[in-house]
């Protein structure tokens, strides 16, 4: 007899055996962003084993520091479990869910140092998550209910679908940035997709915006953010500001949090909430380290609350305490992590440039937004796949396309540089070059 599993959606009676969201496409795993990285998992570039192999351009991982960090392990043996037993016990058991003390607190001045210390952030605000991903989904499910709106600036990043929307319920509405004008905010997109929403009699509950920008790599103006924050605030709205790459800006215009927008107004900016995570500027992504900070004290307790399904472990928040409490290494360390995330951007786009491949002037960011439209098969969502499925197969380039980020011009593409050795890189740009005049060519 044939055992029951989970693929079989109906049982005997008819009845489904597992729920909507377990059978649903919403998570977005068969996106061409995410079946991307299973042809490189499956072919791996390696320059000895495997040169023809996929080169990996889709992932958002910071390696150019990671020697930096393996550099303050080997130095501080006190960061570890195994420097003393006590340690090992009291951060074995159960610990208060709202975190370390000492970590909050070095979270908290951490984050207010990668904005020059001119706001600061109070560490009984700080709720720590397993995660930017779940920061995000955390903030949805206090903030909105199954089928209200958030509006999300457009392009933006291709997992938004998934953290936002695949287990809250929330609905993401478009506000569409067109290249024209660098795919900057305007006054009148937001209002555009605010009245659309409106329009279908849905409930906008927030605006929630990157900054800096995934995938564009460029950080909004305090004249854009002082607009979403007056807009925010006019419609009774919420303005959630994710914030993970606040670190990684390499070259002017300087990087503006929307806390220093907050610190200038004279109201109590309730509606207001920031997430970071560690993922990008340090380069842990495997920690599982996010946060929320919300000006909103009902949300601080909900958040706080929620992150019981999501904590970070008390070895995670011991090291990282250790680490980020010591100032002359994390000021070393953010002043040459942005410097090697210039030359290696600088190396990318005059690789791209000589390939003949234009793109978006950005300051920051572990990638950068790239203009293939030129060699486009048809002006459509069907010919950037079709190009995005060429570069994957025969140039065995795994980059992301534009439509996976909700790009409404084809032919946009967003290129990850910062995960590579130096190497690597030079074998993609060579692919690059090759590959564009054979497909000019053949087009």
């Amino acid at each position: 007899m044939k055992a029951n599993t989970c693929e079989e959606k109906f049982n005997s009676n008819g009845k489904t055996i597992v729920s909507e969201r377990a059978t649903n496409s919403a998570h977005g795993e068969d996106s061409p962003y995410f079946a991307g990285w299973e042809k490189y998992r499956r072919n791996p570039y390696d320059p000895l084993h495997n040169p023809s192999g996929v080169i990996q351009m889709g992932l958002a991982e910071n390696r150019l520091s990671f020697d930096l960090l393996e550099g303050w392990l080997v130095k501080h043996p006190e960061a570890s479990l195994t420097s003393k037993l006590e340690l090992f016990k009291d951060l074995a058991l159960y610990q208060d869910y709202r975190g370390l003390p000492a970590f909050r607190k070095a979270m908290a001045n951490f984050m207010e140092g990668l904005r020059e210390n001119r706001v600061k952030f109070e560490a009984e605000r700080i709720v720590n998550t397993a995660g930017a991903t779940a920061a995000n989904e955390v903030l949805m499910f206090c903030l909105a209910d199954p089928g209200d709106v958030f509006l999300v600036p457009s392009p933006y990043y291709a997992g938004f679908g998934r953290d936002l929307t695949w287990r809250t319920g929330v609905e993401i509405v478009p506000i569409h940035c067109y290249s024209s004008n660098n795919f900057k905010i305007t006054k009148s997109a937001v209002e555009s997709a605010y009245n659309e929403a409106q329009n279908g009699n849905k409930n906008v509950k927030g605006i929630l915006i990157t900054n800096p920008c995934n995938p564009l790599g460029t950080t909004l103006s305090a004249k854009t953010l002082k607009m979403l924050l007056d807009f925010s605030r006019q419609n009774k709205i919420h303005l959630v500001c994710d914030e993970i790459y606040s670190g990684t800006i390499f070259v002017s215009p300087r990087f503006y949090s929307i806390a220093e927008i907050v610190a200038k107004e004279n109201y109590t900016p309730d509606n207001v909430h920031i997430v970071y995570s560690l993922s990008k500027d340090l380069g842990l992504p495997g920690f599982r380290v996010g946060t929320i900070y919300s000006y909103n004290n009902t949300v601080v307790t909900a958040a706080r609350r929620m992150s019981s399904f999501c904590m970070v472990s008390s070895q995670t928040q011991h090291l990282l305490a250790t680490m980020l409490s010591d100032s002359n290494f994390v000021k070393y360390y953010i002043t040459e992590n942005k410097k090697r995330l210039h030359e290696r951007h600088k190396f990318l786009v005059s690789g791209l440039a000589q390939a003949g491949i234009k793109y978006l002037e950005g300051n920051s960011g572990l990638f950068c937004w790239v203009n293939m439209s030129h060699l486009l098969p048809s002006k459509d969502v069907e010919g950037e796949l079709k190009l995005w499925r060429s570069i994957l197969y025969q140039a065995r380039l795994n980059i992301s396309p534009g439509s996976s980020f909700n790009c409404v011009e084809p032919g946009w593409f967003r290129v990850c540089f910062a995960d590579m050795n130096i190497s690597t890189m030079e074998a993609a740009l060579q692919r690059f070059e090759s590959f564009v005049k054979q497909y000019t060519t053949m087009n």
